[in-house]
Order: structure tokens, then sequence, then C-alpha cells
């Protein structure tokens, strides 16, 4: 089941809120070293099991983007680079690169907050999870605090300007 929610409801009784925030703190982790503010967790059984924030520019890594480095961490975890039972939540609609890995991985389940109009992979641009053709099809929920993300893209940008 696919799911478009920009604005949810039942903050204290809805687990992606608790874990967008979280993500959140990560995007803000990422602006605060001057990296565009993408903030990413993995979580299973209701526990966080990998991390991670935008950091292709201190890497020197085009790959570092916030989802790799969650699935990195959590495959390490788990030992395992298969990722079944899991949810990704992730500030923004995940790009090409990552919707990939994500389906790759068998991550379950993505959550994101805000949209990509000009790379988002998963309903802006591109539909690359959701391809019934694909041997893994990935659940999905977007615009889960979408304002509150798209607000730390804006003024990451905006002070840059």
């Amino acid at each position: 089941m696919n799911q478009d929610v920009s604005a949810a409801a039942g903050a204290d009784t809805d687990p992606d809120l608790r874990w967008m925030r979280h993500a959140l703190d990560l995007a803000r982790r990422a602006a605060d070293l001057g990296e565009v503010p993408v903030g990413a967790v993995l979580v299973k059984d209701g526990e966080a099991v990998g991390e991670g924030w935008n950091h292709p520019i201190a890497s020197h890594d085009p790959s570092a983007h916030a989802e790799m480095a969650a699935l990195r961490a959590a495959a390490a975890v788990l030992g395992n680079y298969r990722l079944p039972g899991t949810t990704l939540y992730v500030t923004l609609e995940p790009c090409v690169m990552c919707a990939g890995l994500i389906v790759h991985a068998r991550v379950s389940r993505l959550v994101f907050g805000a949209r990509d109009p000009k790379a988002g992979a998963v309903d802006s641009v591109y539909d690359v999870i959701a391809q019934p053709r694909l041997n893994h099809v990935v659940e999905w929920r977007g615009g889960v605090l979408e304002e509150e993300c798209g607000a730390v893209l804006r003024e990451f940008f905006r002070s840059r300007r």
C-alpha cells in the first residue's frame, strides 16, 4: 500500500512522526557540517539499526547520501546486506541511486518527508521503488512532516545565496 500524506495526524501515536523527527535532527547535523541537509534512519522492530546524513563533500564521495550511510550502518549492525522487515525514514524523497539501493537491500517500507521535484525517484519524477516487474516492491508513504523537512532544505540553500 502506497500513501501520500502531507499532514499526518496522531502525533503521539504515529511512529512515522517520531522517526521522521529523528531524521530531521540528522539532517540538521548535515547542515551544521555544510552538507545538504538530508537525514535518514533505518528502523527494525521499533529500534534504530542505522542512521546517517549527507556527507559527499567531506568524504569526497558522490554516493555518500543519507540513505546510503543509514543502510550501510544497518547492514553492518545486522550482519546482512539484505534488510527485510525494516523501514527507512528520510527527510527528502530518494534519488534514483538511493531508490535502487532501497530495492536491492530489500527494505520493506520507505517514509519520506519533502518531495524532490527535480530528482525524486519515488513519486515526483520517477517511480523506481514500486515497479511490479522488480523482484522487490517497497511500500511507501510520502509527505510526512513535509513542511518541516522542506523548510530545513530551503533555509540551507537560502543561507548560501
